[in-house]
């Protein structure tokens, strides 16, 4: 991620932190609320159990007390009736789906074929009973005798096959959780990570900046960063800071050895014309003339000290331009 900036990368990460810790929120709270559906069917199943164990006590209830009060019966099976259309087919009021696996679809199926029968021999038992009659009467109880563990072993069957699934849900949701909160554990040692790397980067910068503050302008060299965006650009407008400062100091110095080099040409010039002075003092037209050309030289002279000078100057305040600098950070 060196190629970006250091604001890119911050962004990048704290983005792809909250999408992580989104998303496992999000999948942990769709989960949970399965848990809650998952425990209503459960609640449904168990209850068909109950609801067989009602019907048949209470067959054998009204067998003995001859009652012809089926309210409680008739409510039972309606119950039932109910209960088994939800976990076969779904309901969309208590936000129920139908059955997640085909083995609890086919177990389904084997009660409701069991169900559909004992129905009819309970709608049978209530109209024998109201005619007194008690052969009928006494074949049904047989059959519900025998048929009653049958129909209470399918239903608990399901049941079974109920707890078995959302068990195995609940491993799977807890080993979500798992990684998911190791992932983002992994995730956010990883971010403090990038930030350390551009912790260390800056203080790498700050620290080779301070460092140019200590250095005799005439002894400075290009910063070398390789890290992030920000550093480099930043980098390279110093390095061409430093740049500028070199060829201004090499020109300087250039033109600061050329002119020591005419003024000792100028002296030496000089000096010859004295001694030529010296052999012609008789001949006055060409003595004013040297003497004319004399003090030309002696102000080119004076011209070229005076540039030294200035030149002299400029190195002096190139060289304390850092000087200067490092105590303006201090």
């Amino acid at each position: 991620m060196k190629n970006i900036s250091v604001s890119q990368k911050i962004k990048i990460l704290a983005l792809l932190l909250i999408l992580s810790i989104f998303t496992v929120i999000s999948i942990s709270i769709y989960l949970n609320q399965k848990n809650v559906k998952d425990a209503t069917i459960i609640n449904i199943a168990g209850k068909q159990r109950m609801l067989t164990q009602k019907i048949t006590k209470n067959i054998f209830y009204l067998y003995q007390t001859r009652s012809h009060n089926f309210d409680e019966i008739n409510g039972a099976i309606d119950e039932f009736n109910y209960g088994l259309k939800t976990l076969k087919d779904g309901n969309e009021i208590l936000n129920i789906s139908i059955p997640p696996t085909n083995n609890i679809d086919e177990q389904i199926s084997k009660v409701a074929i069991l169900w559909a029968e004992f129905e009819t021999n309970t709608k049978e038992f209530k109209s024998a009973l109201l005619n007194n009659d008690f052969g009928k009467l006494n074949q049904l109880l047989n059959y519900f005798y025998e048929s009653n563990n049958s129909l209470l072993q399918e239903v608990d069957e399901v049941v079974t096959l109920y707890n078995t699934h959302f068990e195995e849900k609940t491993t799977f949701i807890k080993n979500f959780q798992f990684l998911a909160f190791a992932f983002l554990f992994v995730f956010a040692l990883y971010a403090l990570i990038q930030l350390k790397q551009i912790e260390a980067h800056a203080r790498e910068f700050i620290e080779k900046y301070k460092k140019l503050g200590s250095t005799e302008i005439s002894q400075l060299e290009p910063i070398e960063i390789n890290s992030e965006k920000e550093f480099v650009e930043m980098a390279h407008d110093m390095n061409c800071f430093i740049s500028k400062v070199n060829s201004v100091m090499s020109y300087s110095q250039t033109a600061l050895q050329q002119s020591e080099m005419a003024s000792k040409k100028l002296e030496s010039l000089t000096e010859e014309f004295a001694d030529i002075i010296d052999e012609l003092e008789n001949k006055s037209e060409i003595i004013k003339q040297i003497d004319m050309s004399e003090d030309i030289a002696i102000e080119s002279s004076e011209n070229l000290l005076k540039t030294t000078k200035k030149l002299n100057d400029l190195k002096n305040q190139l060289d304390s331009l850092l000087q200067n600098c490092g105590n303006q950070k201090s």
